[in-house]
């Protein structure tokens, strides 16, 4: 079962991510294989934190750069400790048009699984992308959460398994989750 903070997010953004024709991308996700389901052309995960983004662009065997239409990174953002540094290397990753879609936590617990760094709001993930050099009129971003479900993550059983019976009315003023998502620029050359 979803946990509740995230039922918002994966439905929304799901819907962007089809959006994109899946099955004509190459993708890859950074920890975690939430996106794998979508059907893409190929997909590859790296796991955070033995593949690192602050470190640099992924290579493959050859140690050539690892490149992709579209990178994904649900809820692992919060524990990297230069997120400007691997949203840079991110784009470096994608191909010209690419998309980075990335979601994280806004109020819940601390978890510190290595390290837990960072809180973005929706702006604050815009801003991120946008100073990391990604195209910033491609930029979706948004962010949900309410009170009651604010309580639920109180709970010692971390993070709360959605129900039937939660309130999923959005509250701008008090999000528990944000994401966005933002397109390498067509004609900007990565370098590295």
């Amino acid at each position: 079962m979803a946990s509740l903070n995230r039922v918002v997010m994966q439905k929304i953004s799901l819907q962007w991510l089809v959006d994109l024709e899946p099955a004509k991308l190459d993708a890859a996700e950074i920890s975690g294989n939430w996106g794998e389901r979508l059907g893409f052309l190929s997909y590859s995960a790296f796991h955070y934190p033995d593949h690192d983004p602050c470190a640099g662009p992924f290579r493959d065997a050859d140690g050539k750069r690892c490149k992709f239409d579209v990178i994904l990174a649900n809820q692992v953002w919060e524990h990297i400790e230069r997120p400007y540094a691997a949203t840079r290397n991110v784009l470096r990753m994608l191909r010209p048009g690419g998309w980075f879609w990335l979601a994280v936590p806004f109020f819940v617990p601390y978890h510190a699984v290595p390290v837990d760094c960072s809180r973005w709001s929706a702006l604050g993930l815009k801003n991120l992308l946008i100073e990391t050099g990604f195209d910033e009129d491609s930029i979706m971003a948004a962010q949900w959460g309410n009170r009651a479900a604010a309580l639920r993550n109180l709970e010692p059983d971390w993070p709360p398994a959605s129900s039937s019976d939660d309130d999923l009315t959005n509250d701008p003023e008090f999000p528990l989750v944000s994401w966005a998502m933002a397109r390498r620029p067509l004609d900007r050359a990565a370098s590295g």
